[in-house]
């Protein structure tokens, strides 16, 4: 019996079929696309302070462009070292996922061990050690929004939970009974309940969700960060339904946590539409930026922005021939986009587009 409703899901993973094989030019630009999206939104939801352009200089340039903390640089770059990390291991059909490859995509992520530094109530000061690649040797929890501290598995009971997890998803895989989008529903759910690491725990959770489904031949999935408070609400769903005791979220069951998969499922039937559009729906007024759609209005807009992705260094006067407006409507047009961080003018006067066109 199924927990969710799954027929839209089936629907957009036939249409995603119906399009394969894709050609170079459109898997090439998805790829570019998923890998700005997934880096920039896993991240962001953490509280990395890298905008999307900025994200998008950094991995597919390897240029820093504008002001940020050193430490968001490093991570996002960590981030994309990982994400390729993955990509290669998901490849790899005839291998089981090892608590090992965890602990490596940890590291990967937080390079070192690092320490932090908290103020306690009465002033004085206290610190901890954030361990790369190894498990918490400390208890860990969070504030829930109703002022609850909600409990992870604890140090001492994390090791036997995390091979219990391992095994059940090798043993699940191997059955090949459980649907591919269930399975990554469950394993996200059950490890965030062990939450293993000190820190980096929501970043190797979307990490490992599109390890599950890039071995099942479904598209990798965006948790957008402007929908962060849905994500957080159906998690939070699903642990009223199994309770407090870590042991009991860390072996959770399909039916109790039912809200996060109905959440996940309409997430990842979402994000195969919006591949597949990003691939048929090819119109020069049809634009992307961040996993959505944006019409442009006009060709002559369409056509301005083509322009600037063509030639940074273009002037304004040059803009208005090529299209056919006025420079005061270029101007205001170019306000817009960078004021919704469409595009970007550097210090050097050259424009940097992060909007992308859905045909070249």
């Amino acid at each position: 019996m199924k927990v969710v409703d799954t027929t839209n899901l089936e629907s957009a993973y036939k249409q995603w079929l119906d399009i394969q094989p894709l050609d170079e030019t459109d898997r090439h630009r998805l790829s570019q696309r998923f890998t700005i999206d997934f880096n920039f939104n896993s991240n962001h939801i953490e509280g990395n302070t890298l905008t999307y352009g900025q994200t998008e200089i950094l991995l597919l340039f390897g240029k820093v462009m504008g002001v940020a903390d050193l430490k968001d640089f490093i991570d996002m770059k960590a981030s994309n070292v990982g994400l390729k990390m993955m990509e290669v291991e998901a490849l790899v059909q005839d291998k089981p996922l090892t608590q090992t490859f965890i602990r490596q995509l940890h590291h990967t992520l937080l390079r070192e061990d690092y320490e932090v530094y908290r103020k306690l109530p009465g002033g004085e000061y206290t610190s901890y050690t954030v361990h790369a690649g190894v498990y918490k040797t400390r208890p860990n929890s969070v504030i829930s929004r109703t002022g609850e501290r909600f409990e992870y598995a604890s140090p001492e009971e994390t090791p036997a939970l995390m091979t219990d997890l391992v095994d059940w998803y090798n043993e699940e895989e191997r059955k090949g009974a459980m649907h591919p989008v269930e399975l990554a529903a469950l394993f996200h759910y059950r490890y965030i309940r062990i939450h293993p690491f000190e820190d980096g725990n929501g970043r190797i959770a979307r990490l490992l969700v599109n390890y599950i489904l890039a071995r099942h031949h479904y598209p990798m999935i965006v948790v957008r960060s402007r929908k962060k408070t849905e994500y957080l609400d159906a998690l939070s769903a699903a642990d009223k339904e199994v309770g407090a005791l870590p042991s009991k979220g860390a072996k959770a069951t399909l039916i109790q946590i039912r809200h996060f998969l109905s959440y996940f499922t309409d997430l990842v039937t979402q994000e195969i539409i919006s591949n597949v559009r990003f691939v048929t729906e090819k119109d020069k007024q049809n634009w992307w930026y961040d996993g959505e759609m944006i019409r442009l209005r006009s060709e002559n807009v369409s056509q301005l922005l083509y322009a600037v992705m063509l030639n940074p260094a273009v002037t304004i006067p040059q803009l208005s021939a090529k299209c056919g407006l006025s420079e005061r409507m270029v101007k205001n047009y170019l306000k817009q986009f960078m004021d919704k961080n469409y595009l970007q003018r550097g210090e050097d006067g050259k424009f940097h587009v992060f909007i992308a066109p859905s045909t070249l």
